[in-house]
């Protein structure tokens, strides 16, 4: 006899739905909640930044990535999306967007007299372009603010107290108190205390107040922020012809291609802005006399301290990693706990001693340990080249020690068995199974210590600035300088000269192109080793 399974299927049917639709707001629940809230209060805070100072495309990309945040932390079918998206969205940010901006900029003539648009170009040269108005008096003078807008409130000669804003030009205010010559309470104006006007220095220095609705009577400036003088623009700015005009000379200046405002004489204003130039960096990086020669024998230089980097450092940490794996050596935990300290220690830190002790005059490699000898360990070029690459060795080999270490202790005692019972001895077992099992699990390792040494900014700047200098190079370059501290010079952040960040982000791309093109490529070689397994 058959039993009808039909009353069970429609009370399953029934309660599908209702079991699907179901959503568990357990501890698990709030605290995702709690954690979305507070990304999503941070990604607001972060809109409201963008929308503040018109950042336009950011904006929206940080918008699409809290939409997408939400709707894979919430949604029911976005389990694998859940583990991927923080990895995908710091590839973003931290990746892909620096890198597109840093190609971008490679093809701007972003630098110094081009930092930004043009009308902040016209704004800063109608600034600075200024000049006393003659016969004008000196205002003691008290910075104050209408609300969010800052203004200064000037004592007249004739003892009457008049304020103002950049907006505004200066009115009478009555029921002024004056102090010491200088207003301390103004009504309906807040006075600024001094460290409210430390802390808005900049606003207070670049703000001008129109005297009156004239133009040509000036705007009230100080440097101070206790004394204000009336200034007048030299430069006067056409709008619709879009020119400058030199109000002493009559000299007009037309914007050019290059981002400038130029004289029909070939004379230009110091104040440009970015525009786009093409391959110019590209082509000044690889053609320019002051930049192709110092190129190319940095580049060579930073080639063969990465090789040598890796090398030096993989064979003796390897060496270290097989003496120490000897089970019949005594103290074989303190010898390695002694071996990584250097690891331990920060890498700018570190530099930082090693430049100490191989000063000339008064370091101690020189006074003590070789009796008081004047050896140029960082003055001169080869020299200076050796010691980079022996305090990167003693850097470095911690690290491959410790891989080296591990990838040996996880070999299988079985393969290693087989080739003894075979007749291999131990030279040919080291040769043939060992090694090549070896550098299956160290490979890629050594590929990313390749591109780090590569791009090792820290050891060169810490140790020798790059120094010793080039005798025949016109750009302050040297003879350990790899290729991204060769940027850091270019881009002019050290001070040593004018910023140039279009060509050091071209400077930047090419790098990018070495390392992802050498990474590649050796990562794709590295998979024939597999074929030992």
């Amino acid at each position: 006899m058959r039993t009808s399974t039909r009353p069970a299927r429609r009370l399953a049917a029934a309660t599908r739905p209702h079991l699907s639709h179901a959503r568990d707001y357990g501890p698990g629940f709030l605290v995702k909640l709690g954690l979305m809230a507070a990304v999503d209060a941070l990604g607001v805070y972060g809109l409201l930044a963008c929308w503040r100072e018109g950042s336009y495309g950011i904006l929206a990309a940080l918008a699409a990535l809290l939409v997408v945040a939400n709707y894979v932390y919430f949604a029911r079918r976005t389990l694998p999306a859940k583990y991927i998206y923080p990895g995908l969205a710091f590839l973003l940010v931290f990746q892909i967007y620096v890198v597109a901006y840093t190609a971008w900029v490679s093809f701007t003539n972003y630098g110094d007299g081009h930092n930004s648009t043009k009308q902040h170009a016209v704004e800063a040269l109608l600034a600075q372009h200024e000049r006393r108005v003659e016969g004008s008096e000196t205002y003691p003078l008290t910075v104050v603010a209408d609300g969010d807008a800052l203004g200064f409130a000037v004592v007249e000669p004739d003892g009457d107290v008049a304020a103002g804003t950049a907006e505004r030009p200066l009115e009478p205010v009555a029921g002024a108190t004056v102090t010491d010559g200088r207003v301390a309470e103004l009504p309906g104006w807040t006075v600024l205390a001094y460290q409210d006007v430390l802390e808005r220095q900049q606003e207070v220095t670049a703000l001008r107040v129109p005297v009156s609705d004239d133009p040509g009577d000036g705007s009230v400036r100080t440097q101070d922020a206790r004394t204000g003088y009336a200034f007048t623009p030299t430069l006067q700015h056409d709008e619709q012809a879009d020119t400058l005009t030199d109000t002493t000379t009559g000299t007009v200046y037309r914007p050019t291609d290059e981002g400038l405002f130029a004289a029909e004489d070939g004379s230009t204003l110091d104040v440009g802005w970015r525009v786009p130039v093409g391959l110019e960096n590209y082509a000044t990086a690889f053609t320019d006399d002051r930049y192709a020669g110092p190129f190319l024998r940095v580049l060579l230089w930073t080639v063969a301290f990465a090789v040598l980097s890796v090398v030096s450092t993989f064979l003796l940490g390897l060496f270290l990693a097989i003496v120490f794996d000897d089970v019949r050596l005594r103290g074989r935990r303190a010898y390695r706990t002694l071996l990584i300290l250097p690891y331990a220690i920060p890498g700018f830190l570190a530099a930082l001693l090693w430049s100490g002790l191989l000063n000339r005059s008064f370091g101690f490699v020189n006074q003590v340990l070789l009796g008081g000898a004047q050896v140029p360990w960082l003055t001169d070029p080869w020299l200076a080249k050796l010691s980079v690459l022996g305090v990167n060795l003693w850097l470095g080999f911690p690290y491959m020690f410790l891989v080296c270490t591990g990838a040996l202790q996880s070999l299988s005692s079985d393969v290693l068995e087989a080739a003894r019972i075979d007749g291999a001895g131990r030279w040919r077992t080291w040769r043939s199974v060992t090694l090549p099992l070896l550098l299956v699990s160290t490979a890629p390792l050594l590929i990313s210590s390749f591109a780090f040494n590569f791009n090792n900014f820290t050891l060169i700047y810490m140790l020798t600035r790059g120094g010793p200098r080039f005798d025949d190079a016109s750009v302050p370059l040297g003879h350990t300088d790899i290729l991204i501290s060769m940027v850091y010079s270019v881009s002019g952040l050290d001070g040593t000269a004018a910023k140039d960040y279009g060509l050091a982000s071209a400077l930047s791309i090419v790098i990018f192109l070495i390392v992802g093109t050498v990474s590649a490529i050796a990562f794709r070689q590295t998979r024939k080793l597999e074929e030992v397994v």
